[in-house]
């Protein structure tokens, strides 16, 4: 038996209660078999062993292995810095770890955000006595009351009811109050069913009592909240692409470590001469600052983005909004104002917009009486807030009372004395108000059941009877304005002699008037911004069909005269496959569908491999928020639950700001892959001074620190500052990037390692060579590791590969763009780098402390002059290349 369908007095049978309530031994029993009303948490990994998860996948085991044979090579062989080499190694791993954890707290926050939101106390009856419970106490067969202000506790099913109105948004999206009532319902859902009010939503107006049928995790709410946690977590694009790029370079760096100690061992090294050998291999090919790189790079791109208003919580969020391709977006809060006013009006035959009435005094002097009605019909109440008078209510009844007490202006002897309230049947309202004219009846509701209660209508030139043709006009007049997305109500009254005695009969039709909640101004050019940079945007919310329909059409967002528009009904008679085919649609829009509706529209777009970014502001958008790939959450009018399971948390509750982060999240991607080549190209000449050592019997020309002073310290402030690249100005004039296209692609690679990382790793050697030879050394000879000649050289190695880096980084900026070329724009991070790299260099070989840490030596002028000389010619034949590839169309 379905509660809504059915009476009363048989809801209540079927819950064993009545109207009374039920006794204390009995709710008691209730609440032991069915439990508190809170949904169940699910339980999560324990913080640490979260903790630990970021020290032990692929990428810190490699690590860890590196880590641990070195400090065996310190047991065994003292003294030779293996020991520092470890805890250099455990340090990256901690750093790395550490940047992110923080990540993981999402799901905690959902649901206690959830938890928060549903009352703390609540009003019962037990056994015909009113008691104050606390609402996780509520059990099935309660019955509770309800008055203006209160939240809903617990799903229920209504017995009584005066003047109730709901306000449903948190739940089922939809933006206007609901009036409810006692009679039984033939809804197939109970979500729309007009007895029922739901856990989670609040009473706007009117009074009613209700017996709870669902507590707990069985209600709608619960539901929401399970759904919530249950979803699963979705990795960004940059996740995976890390993650892609990690075990890529950590399995190459494995293999090589294991091939060369192989080949080591098969040319007679020493046991630990040759491990200190593949130990420098691995390290030198894992870039040890690029997760840190990453991390620090998007942290100041969520301080770029909150400049622009878009607060990022979880720091992929910044990348993976640039990659979207489409955003579902609800209508009101988003695409509008979430405010209601009134707009348009039918007057005497003849539309009228609301800003022409300021010089129309004679048209509002002749129907001022409509606006005495749209005044006083109401249940809207006015309080005192801090010395300010406020209007608290339904936002469609204090849209009314604003423009008519702004149209017909001082209503002083107007006061109501009765009252016909609002009725699901009668579709209208109606009140009885003495006036300086005498008794006047005023009545406002749906066109269709207001005009059969009246007998004339008045036009300009005066009250004409309504005939037909008269009822044909107001038809379509209402037509036109529900067609511009405004919701019509209809105005009549009468006089009346005394009491309500003819009830709301042979009354004059005195115009119609059409409120709307506002599209945003900005929304139009942000919505025509994501069509420019190829994105999709699906309108999904809970309001009516027609409404939709309308607000896409006033923003842009539907051009074509017949979109495709499915209703939460039809899409739940949709098989996966018919979703996913529908979707291809190029205009679609969703309207009246429920929580787990735009869920599933998440997921369809999921499966068609569309990355994904979800707006909303209710309870009923959390599971959609955090399924998609992208989570954006309205931070003025958006619930606690919406925020906490967002990416992203617009501040001005503004549509156009996604637009804004976009670019940022695209400028992202772009500054990624710019200090990926950057980072990467120092691999190679940290990698052939290795493989010479090996395969040539050469002395070391670079010991493992020295590339860790490069990968974690003078690498990292000019990475970053590649990281924090403004904008390209035509990134939101292309589409968004290919689905299958890498992060780490073939072509940087190529760049990365065959030409910018060679030419580096020939310098570096290069100048090895030059400091040896002008000492006299010959091919063969034994170097000390301590030899003064040997400390010069490797420490001329290491200056060279800083010297060419900090010639890379301009090289860098762009990928075709010459360094010449001005649109580049400043960038004093870039500056703040270099800087910090010569003065690291300068500290490693000119300071006691940097000779001693890093085994290195002071080098001469000469030897500088070299290495910049090299950088110069890296510099003329990137620039070269550049313009090659430019001349052949590909810029």
């Amino acid at each position: 038996m379905r509660i809504h369908t059915v009476t009363v007095e048989q809801s209540l049978a079927s819950l064993k209660t009545a109207a009374t309530g039920l006794s204390a031994s009995e709710a008691g029993r209730r609440l032991a078999e069915y439990g508190p009303n809170h949904f169940e948490v699910v339980q999560r990994p324990h913080l640490l062993l979260r903790l630990g998860k970021e020290f032990t996948h692929f990428f810190a085991i490699i690590l860890w292995i590196g880590a641990g044979l070195s400090f065996l090579a310190e047991h065994f062989d003292p003294g030779q810095g293996m020991a520092r080499l470890g805890l250099a190694i455990v340090g990256v791993i901690l750093i790395n770890g550490v940047f992110s954890f923080w990540q993981e707290y999402k799901a905690e926050r959902a649901v206690a955000a959830l938890r928060q939101l549903l009352p703390q106390k609540v009003k019962v009856s037990r056994a015909a006595q009113i008691v104050e419970i606390v609402a996780s106490e509520l059990v099935p067969g309660d019955v509770i009351l309800l008055e203006e202000g209160d939240f809903v506790p617990a799903d229920c099913r209504l017995i009584e009811v005066a003047r109730l109105r709901v306000n449903l948004s948190t739940v089922t999206g939809e933006a206007l109050a609901k009036a409810r009532d006692s009679a039984p319902s033939a809804e197939e859902s109970p979500l729309h069913a007009r007895n029922i009010v739901l856990a989670g939503t609040s009473v706007v107006s009117g009074q009613g009592r209700a017996v709870v049928y669902a507590t707990g995790r069985h209600t709608e709410f619960g539901r929401i909240a399970q759904l919530t946690q249950t979803a699963g977590e979705t990795s960004s694009p940059l996740q995976r692409e890390i993650a892609r790029l990690s075990r890529l370079v950590a399995s190459l760096a494995t293999g090589m470590g294991v091939l060369l100690f192989l080949v080591g061992q098969a040319m007679g090294l020493p046991p630990w001469e040759n491990m200190l050998f593949a130990i420098g291999i691995i390290v030198a090919n894992v870039p040890e600052g690029l997760l840190p790189t990453v991390t620090l790079s998007l942290a100041m791109a969520t301080q770029r983005m909150a400049r622009r208003q878009a607060l990022v919580r979880h720091l992929p969020a910044v990348e993976a909004l640039g990659s979207t391709t489409v955003i579902c977006s609800d209508k009101t809060g988003t695409l509008t104002e979430n405010r209601m006013s009134a707009q348009g009006l039918w007057l005497g035959g003849a539309f009228i917009a609301r800003a022409d009435l300021a010089t129309r005094t004679q048209l509002v002097d002749e129907h001022r009486q409509l606006f005495a009605n749209a005044a006083l019909c109401h249940n809207v109440r006015e309080i005192d807030e801090n010395g300010k008078r406020e209007l608290r209510g339904d936002p469609m009844e204090i849209a009314l009372v604003d423009i008519g007490r702004q149209a017909a202006g001082d209503l002083d002897g107007y006061h109501v004395v009765d009252e016909i309230p609002f009725d699901t049947d009668r579709k209208r309202m109606s009140v009885l108000c003495q006036t300086p004219q005498g008794r006047m009846l005023y009545c406002k509701g749906a066109l269709e059941t207001v005009l059969d209660c009246c007998r004339f209508i008045q036009f300009d030139a005066g009250l004409a009877p309504l005939d037909p043709a008269s009822r044909t006009r107001l038809l379509a007049a209402q037509d036109e304005m529900a067609g511009r997305g405004l919701r019509v109500l209809a105005f009549a009254h009468r006089a009346v002699d005394e009491g309500l005695s003819g009830d709301e009969q042979e009354m004059i039709l005195a115009g119609l008037i059409g409120l709307e909640d506002p599209p945003r101004a900005e929304v139009p050019g942000a919505i025509a911004r994501c069509a420019a940079a190829g994105i999709r945007i699906i309108m999904v919310t809970g309001d009516h069909p027609r409404t939709a329909l309308a607000i896409a059409r006033q923003i842009g967002l539907v051009r074509s005269e017949e979109p495709l528009l499915i209703s939460g009904e039809q899409l739940r008679q949709m098989s996966p496959t018919q979703l996913q085919l529908a979707l291809d649609a190029a205009e679609i829009l969703f309207a009246r569908v429920a929580a787990e509706q735009k869920m599933r529209i998440v997921e369809a777009l999921k499966q068609k491999g569309e990355i994904v970014a979800v707006t909303g502001d209710g309870v009923n958008d959390a599971p959609a928020l955090k399924s998609a790939h992208i989570g954006i959450a309205m931070g003025i009018a958006g619930t606690d639950v919406a925020k906490a399971a967002a990416d992203v948390i617009l501040l001005d509750d503004n549509f156009a700001s996604i637009v804004a982060a976009i670019e940022e999240g695209r400028a992202v991607y772009d500054n990624i892959r710019k200090f990926l080549t950057y980072i990467l190209s120092s691999n190679i000449p940290e990698i052939v001074p290795y493989l010479a050592f090996v395969l040539f019997r050469i002395p070391l020309p670079l010991t493992i620190l020295q590339i860790l002073a490069v990968d974690l310290g003078t690498d990292m402030l000019p990475a970053l500052a590649l990281g924090a690249e403004k904008p390209d100005p035509a990134v939101m004039q292309r589409a968004p990037r290919a689905r299958g296209e890498r992060l780490l692609s073939w072509g940087l690679i190529a760049r990365a390692y065959l030409f910018l990382g060679v030419l580096e790793a020939a310098a570096a050697m290069a100048v090895f060579f030059f400091v040896l030879g002008s000492a006299g050394w010959h091919y063969g000879q034994a170097l000390a590791p301590t030899d003064p000649l040997y400390l010069q050289a490797t420490s001329a190695c290491l200056m060279t590969i800083v010297v060419m880096q900090i010639g890379n980084v301009f090289l860098c900026r762009h990928p075709l763009r010459s360094t010449l070329d001005r649109k580049s724009g400043g960038n004093r991070l870039l500056r703040l780098g270099i800087a910090s790299e010569l003065a690291l260099i300068a500290f490693i070989l000119y300071t006691p402390a940097g000779n001693w840490l890093f085994g290195s030596a002071p080098i001469s002028g000469t030897t500088w002059l070299l290495a910049i000389g090299c950088a110069l010619l890296m510099w003329s034949l990137e620039e070269l290349r550049k313009a090659i590839l430019r001349r052949a169309g590909k810029d």
